[in-house]
């Protein structure tokens, strides 16, 4: 994969850069910066080496629609604090004001283009379409930095194709990620440990199927887990079940024992009669889960038993809470996953999306952990054993 390094001197060129600004916003503010500040090694890199850095990244689902819910203009205030520089934002992509801006940059600024989904080809299947959108990117600058993990997954204009435009590399960010991720998906130091959560089992088959082959053991947490012990027949009252899932997953099961996997499934839960904040928590057994009520989080026990596995672990990778975090009742078994891996010896990753917005948010340590990733869907499909065609465009 092509680095940094291999552009030469960047110095009075304009670099382009696809970074990934997607944080998430209430009432207009950052609730949390985790990916800006990722960016920062990156672009100071760049204005260190006396580049001209012109920053494309997209925020929300605009849907190829100019919506100022999603513009940058957040991003750009919190940007330009990080970089204690200002960062110019152009009103659109690559329209008047994007090329007026691009042209009159001077080495050691910054300009960040406006959100690049509020245009319809960044997200085209057409190969045309997206080819045209990355050709006016190509003329905004001299060379393309692809610094955006959590995209490079997606085969769009600002993350694909635009890499076949211009001179392009891997940023400071995309290397370490698929470094670190790299320490866990091709030959990990045993035992390994795979830590999955969330909400839903078909969003993960993918990445099962591959780690049945790869883990020791398997801890399987969130609200995939009912439709794991469903398919061990236990009855799983209201709580999140897919149905369509159990055949699937009583596959997984034999699999794995015929693979000498272990797959580690939740002892006791906690339990509500409804998915709210203020609901009444109850902790029961797995096999006594009442009809009438949900369950929301592992109970204790089953923190202490994965935290087991956690502490035994030389590598251990994690995907996904294992509970719902964002009420306090039922955080406990996110909280004691993430204490664990602050606290083991391991190699530990983890995994993007909402694990990594846990341990922010629940006030843990960050630099305590091996690797935090950027990218929820893209560190997801590397463990899945896909390849990604951001990463794939930029290898010699």
């Amino acid at each position: 994969m092509r680095t940094i390094d291999s552009l030469g001197d960047v110095a009075g060129k304009k670099v382009l850069v696809r970074s990934d600004f997607n944080v998430p916003l209430k009432d207009g503010v950052i609730t949390d910066d985790g990916r800006i500040r990722a960016a920062l090694p990156t672009l100071n890199r760049l204005l260190d080496a006396g580049a001209a850095v012109i920053v494309m990244a997209h925020l929300g689902r605009p849907k190829g629609q100019v919506n100022l819910d999603f513009s940058l203009a957040p991003v750009a205030a919190r940007l330009a604090e990080l970089l204690d520089t200002e960062v110019f934002l152009a009103d659109d992509v690559t329209g008047p004001s994007a090329v007026a801006a691009a042209e009159e940059l001077e080495p050691g600024q910054v300009l960040l283009l406006e959100n690049v989904r509020f245009d319809p080809r960044e997200t085209s299947k057409d190969d045309a379409e997206r080819g045209e959108l990355a050709d006016e990117l190509a003329a905004l600058a001299d060379v393309y930095v692809s610094d955006g993990f959590g995209v490079v997954h997606r085969k769009q204009a600002s993350v694909y194709d635009i890499a076949q435009k211009l001179p392009s590399a891997a940023g400071e960010l995309v290397v370490k990620e698929i470094d670190s991720l790299s320490k866990v998906t091709s030959d990990p130091e045993r035992p390994y440990v795979v830590i999955l959560g969330g909400s839903k089992v078909s969003d993960k088959l993918g990445v099962i199927a591959n780690l049945l082959t790869k883990a020791d053991s398997l801890i399987i947490g969130g609200g995939m887990a009912f439709t794991f012990l469903a398919a061990q027949g236990y009855g799983v009252g209201k709580s999140l079940l897919e149905a369509d899932q159990i055949d699937t997953v009583k596959g997984y099961l034999a699999e794995a024992e015929k693979r000498g996997v272990k797959i580690v499934l939740p002892i006791d839960v906690v339990v509500a009669p409804e998915f709210a904040a203020d609901a009444p928590a109850t902790v029961v057994p797995v096999d006594a889960i009442p009809e009438d009520q949900m369950g929301l989080d592992v109970g204790p026990e089953t923190q202490a038993l994965f935290a087991s596995y956690i502490g035994d672990a030389k590598t251990v990778a994690w995907n996904g809470p294992m509970g719902v975090f964002e009420f306090e009742a039922f955080s406990g078994g996110t909280k004691a996953v993430a204490a664990a891996l602050e606290k083991a010896s391991a190699f530990t990753v983890v995994g993007g999306g909402d694990s990594a917005a846990a341990v922010r948010i629940l006030g843990f340590d960050e630099e305590k952990f091996s690797h935090i990733s950027t990218g929820g869907g893209a560190s997801l499909e590397l463990l899945e054993g896909k390849v990604l065609p951001g990463i794939a465009v930029l290898e010699d």
